[in-house]
């Protein structure tokens, strides 16, 4: 498939050759916990950190040894509007097997806070370079670590979109642009995921 195509020479493009963020100590935050779930598919203790917060029910992603990040996306439940929108924009197959990855994966709830018409907008096929470009704009050509994360200053990381996100360790909970982290650093096979609260929005 074309995009495909252009996705994957964009993930080339997008190869990153510094530090994923300035390493600046800030404050160590209290209401993230990590946990060990086993071993990971790089033989080491699998562990993630789940951010606690008081204004939703999300269940925290459980690595399973040997899976992709759209394998656990799947398993956990919670992102099938994420992963419908990754289908349709023809991107999931690439996640599932490009290795080093990064995903912001907004939950089914963050997609729910969204007009419905967006939703509808973005799903239409006449748009499908629309809904690539956000999420796109969700995708990091690298494996950004909690620990890259916690305790850092906010810096701009590179998206596949080639606009920057902003990763924030400084504060009680950790950030992604506006959006909090409701689960970090969460290994698979082919890279990490950061779960978040809401959708992010590319800059203009």
């Amino acid at each position: 498939m074309p995009s495909t195509r252009l996705l994957a020479s964009t993930l080339a493009a997008c190869l990153l050759a510094s530090p994923v963020l300035a390493q600046t100590p800030g404050t160590t935050s209290s209401s993230t916990s990590t946990t060990t779930t086993g071993t990971s598919a790089y033989g080491a203790p699998s562990t993630s950190t789940t951010t606690s917060t008081t204004t939703t029910s999300y269940r925290p992603i459980v690595p399973a040894t040997g899976s992709n990040i759209i394998a656990e996306l799947t398993a956990s439940g919670q992102f099938t509007t994420l992963i419908k929108a990754l289908t349709a924009a023809n991107l999931a197959s690439l996640i599932s097997s490009h290795p080093g990855l990064t995903l912001i994966a907004p939950t089914d709830t963050a997609f729910a806070a969204l007009p419905s018409t967006q939703v509808a907008m973005l799903m239409d096929p006449a748009n499908a370079a629309q809904l690539q470009a956000l999420l796109t704009y969700h995708l990091i050509n690298a494996n950004v670590k909690a620990s890259d994360v916690q305790g850092h200053a906010a810096g701009p990381v590179p998206s596949v979109a080639n606009k920057p996100v902003t990763f924030d360790g400084t504060g009680p909970v950790l950030k992604i642009n506006d959006a909090n982290v409701l689960q970090s650093g969460v290994p698979a096979s082919n890279g990490t995921i950061y779960v978040v609260d809401k959708v992010l929005t590319p800059p203009a």
